[in-house]
């Protein structure tokens, strides 16, 4: 049986953005490039992520305002982290352990490479599944 890696099935594409971006402009972002999570920086560093729901849930469920929130404010500070040789199985084990849609991929010196979501995993391994039609991109206007 052949050993399917999360480095495999894996999103390369990662959008990083300043802490100090507004979720107004993260939002505009994520639609142009058709994605639903953002890396948060802090300088040279990873501050978090902010996802898509996040801008919904806690940013408008909350009335934020999304011309002056920052996606600092709203992001998720503890991020989830697994390494690009692991098996789409551990990836999964990891998702639901941590309940977490997305985890962010990363090469042995811990250098981020990469995003795996629970739609990469279904994309990949289950093409007829509910999660595959509705995964891949965002729905149109």
């Amino acid at each position: 049986m052949t050993r399917h890696t999360v480095g495999a099935v894996m999103t390369k594409e990662v959008l990083y953005l300043p802490a100090e971006t507004t979720l107004d402009e993260a939002a505009r972002a994520m639609r142009d490039a058709d994605i639903g999570d953002i890396v948060v920086t802090e300088g040279p560093t990873l501050a978090g992520m902010v996802t898509d729901r996040d801008i919904v849930v806690r940013a408008v469920a909350e009335k934020l305002d999304p011309a002056s929130t920052t996606i600092g404010a709203v992001a998720t500070r503890e991020v989830v982290m697994i390494e690009q040789n692991s098996t789409v199985a551990e990836a999964a084990a990891l998702m639901r352990e941590r309940a977490v849609r997305r985890v962010l991929v990363c090469d042995l010196d811990r250098q981020l490479v990469g995003i795996v979501s629970l739609g990469d995993l279904a994309v990949r391994f289950d093409p007829d599944s509910a999660l595959s039609g509705i995964s891949g991109t965002a729905p149109s206007p």
